[in-house]
């Protein structure tokens, strides 16, 4: 008897807990029940983190507003929407009719006299989380790449991919998603106008602000710690800095969520980082109201960013990349800055370009002369493999900082959308030293021992420069003379970066190649041009090829046949009648300029 009523008593809480976990999850109203003339009620967060109601007045349905896809009409009332209209930072507010959820706050008129608002259906957005894992494909077509590039030119043409199309003006007659507030902290106001005009045209609504409290990855909470209603963010870049765009959560099972109602990005599979979200107050506005929010700390990820919203999970920690700055700003002035960004193919690079940007330029002056120099290493997650940069940037305004940041973005992209492997950074150091004058030199003269020599002899060579100080400084250099026959000249070529591409340009005649590994794109990143080098290369009149990045010089005829066919390379051969025999540089703590040749012959 005993052996009974203990099983009568287990299949009891099994009952009951079945019981529980079927209340969990919140009831959803199908569409097609939907009529107009039902009121329902909404959930939001209007200030601190107090979930309240508002009422819901169902208009109608647009059917195939979108391929496939429908919006229910409402008109919204309470807690002052008649006269804000509807709110950014309200995407995902849940509404129900009679207990039951029918979707989420997700689009609205601008300019519109009252809060009529376009409600993504609970269908579509439930389709949200159970989008396939797929991973994300690779980059869309190979990397091409000059191995003559310097480093500023590098971050000149990534700048270029970063100027965003200009926002389409938004008609009171169209009926578009609401735009997400974008909450800033850290950057300075210049630094902040230039995050938002490339967040503009993407959807979000840029507002500086501050983050609550501790804001670093915690430990996976025991509960789920998101309501229907609640605020949440997504967290682009945190830590020292904070990029985080503010919604609301529509629906809850479990540990798993649903917000937004329309997308972040729509990037689809992505590995966003979900955060709390206090707001602080709604503000009015003519145009746009929003809600001023602060984000909190990271509390899960969001892993799906689709068209009908965003689903993510409470005590899953997103992975991020640690991206380490050191800024001294004078003896013993020295900053440590600790940031984390997400890792996203198209996002990071973009995140990397505004923090470096921001920072820098909000620890420097903002007019004169300012000189950087700086060393950074971007570390990949896979192979033990890394890219190390260094150089001088130096100009007036913000010149220098726009160029170091450039940099940096540029190869973060490389390295994250290159072909040949899926791989992704496992953590970025930069150390900038800054300083409030300029850098620059130019080359004055070139002085050798002796114009005829024999092979293999020592040449001793002296390179004079003159600072914008007026200071005359001079290097002493020792090459070695080419084994050549009798009587044969050649030429010294004394430079900077930008002569020697010059040059390369005139005798290869390519514009560019495709990097054959990820080894090879990962060396010729970290062997970039510099500003702040002075090149010597030995010259001859030698024919050969220049093939995928390579001279090959006095080749045997059937060698360079072979190397010309068609079935050897898809990229052609360059013939060139010049070859380099030996390059050499030498690094000085100045923006080099200027260029020099000297004849020399060897002796017969």
């Amino acid at each position: 008897m005993g052996r009974i009523i203990r099983r009568a008593a287990f299949i009891g809480l099994v009952l009951a807990a079945a019981f529980v976990a079927a209340e969990a999850a919140t009831i959803t109203m199908p569409l097609s029940q939907i009529k107009p003339g039902m009121v329902g009620r909404g959930k939001t967060v209007f200030q601190g983190k107090v979930i309240e109601e508002f009422e819901a007045e169902i208009l109608g349905v647009l059917e195939n507003a979108a391929p496939k896809r429908n919006i229910i009409l409402a008109r919204l009332k309470g807690h002052g929407l008649e006269a804000t209209g509807i709110i950014a930072g309200m995407s995902g507010s849940p509404v129900y009719i009679d207990g039951k959820l029918i979707g989420a706050v997700a689009s609205g008129f601008s300019f519109s006299k009252e809060a009529i608002a376009g409600i993504t259906p609970i269908e579509e957005m439930l389709a949200v989380g159970k989008a396939p894992e797929e991973a994300r494909p690779g980059a869309a077509a190979p990397v091409v790449i000059r191995e003559d590039l310097s480093q500023e030119e590098l971050s000149g043409a990534y700048l270029k991919t970063l100027t965003a199309a200009p926002a389409g003006l938004r008609s009171n007659q169209t009926l578009a998603s609401l735009e997400l507030p974008l909450v800033i902290s850290g950057l300075s106001a210049g630094a902040f106008e230039k995050a938002r005009s490339f967040f503009a045209p993407l959807g979000f609504l840029a507002v500086r602000g501050g983050t609550t409290g501790q804001s670093r990855p915690s430990d996976a909470p025991a509960q789920p710690s998101l309501r229907e209603g609640d605020a949440v963010g997504v967290q682009l870049l945190g830590g020292d800095l904070d990029i985080s765009a503010v919604g609301t959560v529509t629906y809850v099972d479990g540990s798993k969520i649903l917000a937004f109602g329309h997308p972040v990005y729509n990037l689809g599979k992505v590995d966003y980082a979900m955060t709390r979200a206090d707001v602080i107050t709604v503000m009015p506005s003519l145009e746009s109201s929003f809600k001023l929010a602060a984000a909190g700390p990271v509390i899960g990820r969001f892993g799906q960013d689709r068209t009908a919203g965003a689903a993510g999970e409470v005590g899953v920690m997103p992975h991020l990349i640690p991206l380490n700055i050191g800024l001294q700003t004078g003896p013993g002035a020295r900053k440590d800055f600790k940031l984390r960004l997400i890792a996203d193919k198209f996002l990071t690079p973009a995140l990397v370009n505004m923090a470096v940007s921001g920072l820098v330029t909000s620890e420097l002056r903002s007019y004169g002369d300012v000189s950087l120099d700086f060393s950074a290493d971007v570390f990949l997650d896979k192979g033990g493999l890394s890219v190390h940069l260094e150089d001088i940037f130096s100009g007036s305004y913000d010149t220098s900082p726009v160029s170091l940041s450039g940099l940096l973005a540029a190869v973060v992209q490389f390295l994250m959308n290159n072909e040949f492997k899926d791989v992704g950074i496992f953590r970025i150091d930069l150390n900038v030293r800054a300083l409030e004058e300029s850098r620059q030199a130019s080359l004055e003269k070139v002085l050798l021992d002796k114009y005829e020599v024999n092979p293999g002899e020592a040449i001793q060579l002296q390179a004079f420069y003159r600072t914008q100080n007026e200071e005359s400084l001079v290097e002493k250099v020792t090459v070695v003379a080419p084994a050549l026959p009798a009587g044969t000249e050649f030429q010294i070529l004394v430079g900077d970066a930008a002569s020697m591409q010059q040059v390369e340009r005139s005798q290869y005649r390519v514009q560019g190649y495709v990097p054959r590994s990820l080894d090879q794109l990962v060396r010729m990143l970290g062997n970039l041009r510099k500003n702040s080098r002075i090149y010597f290369r030995i010259m001859a009149p030698k024919p050969g090829l220049f093939l995928r990045g390579e001279e090959l010089p006095n080749l045997p005829p059937t060698l360079k046949s072979m190397f010309a066919s068609p079935r050897a390379s898809a990229t052609g051969p360059t013939e060139i009648t010049r070859s380099t025999l030996s390059e050499y540089q030498l690094a000085i703590p100045y923006v080099f300029k200027g260029m020099a040749t000297i004849p020399v012959r060897i002796r017969k």
